[in-house]
């Protein structure tokens, strides 16, 4: 026995010495199929201590792991980064099927050899496809311009799926947490009321303790709360539930599970995993009929999410306010993560394109995951949902993928179907799509087509009464024809990376025709805005905002709609707020962008934070929306708006090979953030005094930056690091050039 113990004690150290990326300049940061730490293994939702390569198959069924869905997945890494200009050479990534090969770095799957190439992210795997049910291990090394000749990195190992196909998204299990209570208040002798701090969907744990086995107590939670109680009858969709608890004699820990609300469990909604069993979003909770005392340790939520780093992004300025909604849209992605999809929030848990155009970018700008988003693309691309304008989103959704993650697979694999959703099929003769003025325009075939079984009506904004600034709907709609230029401008990118060269100009073709018509159709120049419909004379803020949004406004009449967009204010819901903001960005009105950003307004997140919420609400206040969920991240704007604009960070090639660093700052004195990428984390520090604004950035290794500043004054001077350097100006900003990694400080002297 002794013998058996010192050899498994022996192997075990071994595998962790050869595992710990302890060597020069490993690469780091594996991804496999998109799935980041794909090797980890939960029981019951909770991560164990355990790896997949660990346990024996027999007992793998209970446990769940990131089973990787593909049988040719694609690998990625972050490059180590040596100093400036840090470059990848060549890479070579070995795959195994046995611990023993592992551990040696021998490929006995697939070994690449030495590539020459700078691709680290969305490599695809070049073997023989995977097996089903199989264990495999990968690792990877590389050298640098600057570093030299990497040792190996740890290796990773994954899991495959029951069945596979060449392409399918892969993606991670939900995770469990245990959050302490934040106060525990004694009412009076029966009476306890518990406060978690924030809100969370998850489920209740008490450890209670009991004389005799014929005690009950009533166990209230709930989003909401009056006088240290739980509100027992909140208004519309705010989440209550209470549970009679019969007591076991002497002291036990109690596991509550929320009932099952018959709406979000129905044909349309999301699950929840049966070994996670269901939740319900809440912050607080009472006991009635315990007379004992209740201490911090007796009481905790079991928090469900998305595996979520909230390490991975950061982000300060000298706007306190603007960093409290910050930290609450930040939190908001991960809070509502606990379906594994993107959702509209507790009331029917269904994904809708809407939602996760916010939710994907949000997750962007604070985490460095990527599965989630992917996995809520193919969903919708098989359940789409009925809005006009959300059909018309499945390309962005398709788009802003390619752009992150550098992975064209799935616009390889859906090409067709993104095509159809750019609804050309609906296309009239004077260039413009109508969804009513031929009625026999959505026909089975249509529809069929774009994989939905009734017909799509047209929604411009929601709640539509109260948040769409007044639209006027007519047969030739503004904003959808905005969206359906934009599709088709994104389709034609699309077709070009496909070598679909020809078809590429076609769409070119029609997108310059659809600008054309869009603006002899929509633009009164007598007013300077965009009419909501043909026919129309009604001026809404969505009509102009999202023609500046997706540049269809001609450059000379950017100022007169400028003008008019600032005199609505935030007259959309916080899902338009989120194309109100990126319009006024993209054509430099970053003083009206911040006043928005920091509004005390009733519409604004200001209001959210003064009505004490700790998720996004799902309008900007009750009042426009009663029956609203206080848990949907379509609120959550700021979690993607600040780190692009403000700290200025986007990707401009797909992978993020190329970046943006362009600080919109604003009146902002300072800006720290940390913004996360594929390839790893970009660093951002502004300090903007009167006379002299200074930028210090640091930008990846195998990735290079487009850095530009905010013109100050007509006359200015920039230096790097010390040294003069050339810059040249427009009427917005100053453009510094593209920098190869490293760090940075820019200073401009104004």
């Amino acid at each position: 026995m002794c013998h058996k113990f010192l050899a498994s004690l022996l192997v075990s150290t071994i595998v962790l010495c050869c595992n710990a990326a302890t060597g020069r300049n490993c690469p780091m940061g594996l991804m496999t199929d998109l799935v980041g730490e794909a090797s980890n293994v939960y029981r019951n939702g909770f991560r164990t201590d355990k790896t997949v390569d660990a346990i024996p198959d027999a007992e793998l069924g209970s446990y769940s792991f990131a089973a990787i869905r593909s049988s040719r997945p694609v690998l990625g890494w972050i490059v180590p980064s040596c100093g400036t200009s840090t470059c990848q050479l060549w890479y070579q990534i070995v795959v195994s099927d046995n611990l023993e090969d592992a551990i040696a770095h021998k490929g006995n799957v697939w070994d690449s050899g030495r590539v020459e190439s700078n691709e680290s992210v969305s490599v695809p795997y070049g073997g023989p496809h995977l097996q089903p049910s199989k264990t495999y291990f990968w690792s990877v090394r590389l050298a640098t311009n600057t570093g030299g000749e990497s040792d190996w990195s740890h290796y990773m190992a994954f899991r495959t799926a029951d069945s596979l196909k060449p392409y399918a998204p892969s993606y991670r299990p939900q995770q469990c947490s245990r959050d302490a209570a934040v106060i525990v208040d004694r009412v009076d002798s029966n009476c306890t009321f518990i406060d978690f701090g924030r809100a969370a969907y998850g489920q209740l744990e008490l450890t209670l303790t009991s004389n005799s086995d014929t005690d009950t107590v009533t166990v209230a939670i709930g989003e909401d709360a009056i006088d240290r109680h739980v509100n027992a009858k909140p208004h519309g969709t705010v989440r209550y539930y209470t549970y009679r608890l019969p007591l076991s004699r002497g002291r036990h820990t109690y596991h509550i599970v929320p009932n099952h609300d018959k709406r979000n469990t129905g044909p349309a909604a999301v699950l929840m995993p049966a070994e996670i069993g269901e939740v319900a979003p809440f912050r607080f909770c009472q006991i009635d009929g315990y007379s004992k005392a209740i201490t911090i340790n007796d009481a905790a939520r079991i928090n469900v999410s998305y595996p979520f780093d909230d390490n991975a992004s950061y982000f300060k300025s000298s706007n306190s306010l603007l960093n409290s909604i910050w930290h609450l849209c930040k939190y908001s992605i991960k809070a509502t993560s606990a379906l594994g999809v993107y959702i509209d929030g507790d009331r029917e848990r269904i994904p809708y394109e809407a939602d996760a155009i916010i939710n994907q970018l949000g997750h962007y700008g604070v985490d460095r995951e990527y599965s989630m988003a992917r996995r809520t693309l193919e969903y919708l691309l098989d359940h789409p949902t009925w809005p006009t304008e959300w059909i018309l989103q499945a390309p962005i959704i398709a788009w802003n993928d390619y752009l992150y993650c550098g992975d064209i697979r799935s616009i390889e694999a859906n090409y067709e179907l993104l095509k159809a959703r750019s609804l050309i099929s609906l296309s009239q003769k004077n260039g413009l799509i109508s969804t009513t003025v031929d009625g026999h325009a959505q026909s089975r075939e249509f529809l069929d087509s774009i994989r939905l079984r009734d017909n799509i009506r047209d929604i411009v904004d929601w709640p539509r009464v109260s948040e769409d600034d007044g639209f006027v709907f007519a047969d030739y709609n503004c904003v959808v024809n905005a969206y359906y230029y934009n599709a088709v401008n994104l389709l034609a990118r699309m077709a070009s990376l496909l070598d679909r060269n020809d078809e590429a100009k076609v769409l070119e073709m029609r997108a310059s025709v659809i600008m054309k018509a869009f603006n002899s159709a929509f633009f009164d120049s007598k007013a300077g805005a965009y009419r909501d419909g043909i026919g129309v004379d009604h001026h809404s803020l969505h009509s102009s905002m999202f023609a500046l949004a997706f540049g269809l406004v001609k450059e000379k009449d950017v100022p007169r709609v400028l003008d008019f967009i600032r005199s609505r204010g935030m007259a959309c819901s916080v899902y338009g707020a989120q194309f109100l903001l990126d319009a006024l960005y993209a054509v430099g009105d970053y003083d009206h962008a911040l006043s928005l950003l920091t509004s005390r307004e009733k519409r604004s997140w200001a209001n959210m934070l003064d009505c004490g919420t700790t998720i996004t609400y799902e309008a900007w206040d009750d009042t426009f929306k009663p029956n609203q969920d206080w848990n949907h991240a379509w609120g959550a704007a700021p979690a993607n708006i600040l780190p692009r604009h403000i700290a200025g960070v986007e990707p401009l090639e797909p992978g993020c090979r190329t970046i943006s660093v362009a600080p919109k700052t604003s009146s902002l004195k300072r800006v720290d953030a940390t913004v996360p990428t594929i390839r790893g984390e970009v660093k951002v520090s502004i300090d903007n005094a009167p006379g002299c604004y200074k930028l210090k950035v640091t930008i990846p290794a195998n990735t290079k930056a487009q850095v530009s500043l905010p013109l100050m004054a007509k006359r200015f001077g920039i230096s790097i690091n010390g040294a003069l350097a050339k810059a040249k100006s427009s009427d917005r900003r100053v453009e510094v050039g593209t920098l190869q990694s490293g760090t940075y400080e820019i200073v401009m002297n104004y």
